[in-house]
C-alpha cells in the first residue's frame, strides 16, 4: 500500500516538474521573440511565433499554443502591428477549434481582449469575431456564448459603434447595460422625438429572443435613467405606455388582451413597419396566435382576430412555432 502511494506520489511529481519545465521553456522562448520585436524585427519574430505554434500543436500541447499566440499578439498590437496580431489572435482561435477546449470566462475575456484591440475597420476583425462567436457557442448551434456577446458589446459601446452594440446585448443577458447604452445612443444621435422609440425596438426583439427578463430590464432601467423621460408609468408617450401594458401581458398570457392592446395603440405602432412584425412573432411565442395564417385583414391583426374568432387551428400553430421563419434582429 505504501510503495503503490509512494509511486503515485513520485508519479505526480514528475508530472507537476514536467508542468514547471514546459512553463519555463515557454517563458523563455517569449522572452527571446519579446526581444527580436523590441529590435524591430517584426517579420522574423512572426515568422518564429508561426513556426513554434505549429510545433506545438503537432506535439498536443494546446494550452501552451494558445498561451504564447495570446502573449504574442498582445506584444504585436502594443508595437502597432495589426497584421502580426490579427494573424497570432485568429491561430489563437484555430488552437482552440483543434483542440476542443471547453468554454470558460478567462478564454472568452482573452478572445474579447483581442477584439478590443484590433482595428475596428479591418476585415481580419470581421472574421475573427464571426469564427469566435462560432466557437463560443460550443457546437450548440446557438449564436454564441452570452458572456462573449456581453463582453464585445461593451467594446462596441466604447466605440461609440451603437448599432453593432446593440445586436450584441441582444444576445447577452446585459438588459441593463443594453439600456445604459441605448441612452447615450438616444442622446447623441436621436431625434427627441425618437426617445421611445430606441427601446421599443430592442423590447420588442428581446421578446422575439424569448427573453422575458432583459426585455423587463431594458425597459424599466432605460425608461429611469433617459433625461427626456418623465417618471412613469403612465408617460407621456404612449408608445412607451403599450410597452408596459405588453410586458404585463406576457406574463398573463391571455390573448384578448394582447389583441386589444395592438388595436387600441396602432397609430403608435405604425410608425415603425418592422414593429407589427415583431408583433406577430411575440403573439406566436407568448399569446399562442398561429404563424403566416392567411386572412383578409391581413397581417397581425388578422392572425389575432381570426384566432379570437376561431378559424386557426392552435394544435397545428403551436408545432409550426419552432419552424416559422426568425426575424432579422440587426
Amino acid at each position: 500500500m505504501e510503495a503503490a502511494l509512494g509511486a503515485v506520489m513520485s508519479e505526480q511529481e514528475s508530472l507537476k516538474s514536467s508542468s514547471v519545465r514546459n512553463r519555463g521553456g515557454v517563458q523563455r522562448v517569449e522572452g527571446k521573440l519579446r526581444a527580436s520585436v523590441e529590435r524591430g524585427d517584426y517579420y522574423e519574430a512572426h515568422q518564429m511565433y508561426r513556426t513554434l505554434f505549429f510545433r506545438y500543436m503537432s506535439q498536443a500541447k494546446h494550452a501552451e499554443a494558445r498561451e504564447l499566440m495570446y502573449n504574442g499578439a498582445l506584444l504585436f498590437f502594443s508595437y502597432n502591428q495589426q497584421n502580426s496580431a490579427a494573424d497570432l489572435s485568429m491561430l489563437e482561435l484555430e488552437s482552440l477549434e483543434k483542440s476542443g477546449a471547453k468554454v470558460d470566462d478567462e478564454t472568452l475575456e482573452h478572445l474579447a481582449k483581442l477584439f478590443s484591440l484590433m482595428d475596428p475597420n479591418s476585415p481580419e476583425r470581421v472574421a475573427f469575431v464571426s469564427r469566435a462567436i462560432k466557437w463560443s457557442s460550443g457546437g450548440s448551434g446557438k449564436l454564441g456564448h452570452p458572456k462573449l456577446h456581453q463582453l464585445l458589446a461593451l467594446t462596441l459601446w466604447k466605440e461609440q459603434n451603437y448599432s453593432e452594440s446593440r445586436y450584441h446585448f441582444l444576445h447577452s443577458s446585459d438588459g441593463e447595460g443594453c439600456a445604459q447604452m441605448l441612452v447615450e445612443y438616444s442622446s447623441a444621435r436621436g431625434f427627441h422625438g425618437e426617445v421611445d422609440m430606441f427601446v421599443a425596438q430592442a423590447v420588442l426583439q428581446f421578446l422575439c429572443l424569448k427573453n422575458k427578463t432583459s426585455a423587463l430590464v431594458v425597459f424599466t432601467t432605460y425608461t429611469q435613467k433617459h433625461p427626456s423621460i418623465e417618471k412613469g408609468p403612465p408617460y407621456v408617450q404612449p408608445l412607451l405606455n403599450f410597452l408596459w401594458f405588453l410586458l404585463l401581458a406576457v406574463d398573463g398570457g391571455k390573448l384578448t388582451v394582447f389583441t386589444v392592446l395592438c388595436e387600441q395603440y396602432q397609430p403608435s405602432l405604425k410608425r415603425d413597419p418592422m414593429y407589427n412584425e415583431y408583433l406577430d412573432r411575440i403573439g406566436q411565442l407568448f399569446f399562442g396566435v398561429p404563424p403566416n395564417q392567411s386572412s383578409s385583414y391581413g397581417g397581425l391583426l388578422g392572425n389575432l382576430l381570426n384566432s379570437l374568432m376561431g378559424s386557426g387551428e392552435e394544435e397545428e400553430g403551436e408545432e409550426a412555432q419552432e419552424d416559422s421563419s426568425p426575424i432579422e434582429l440587426d
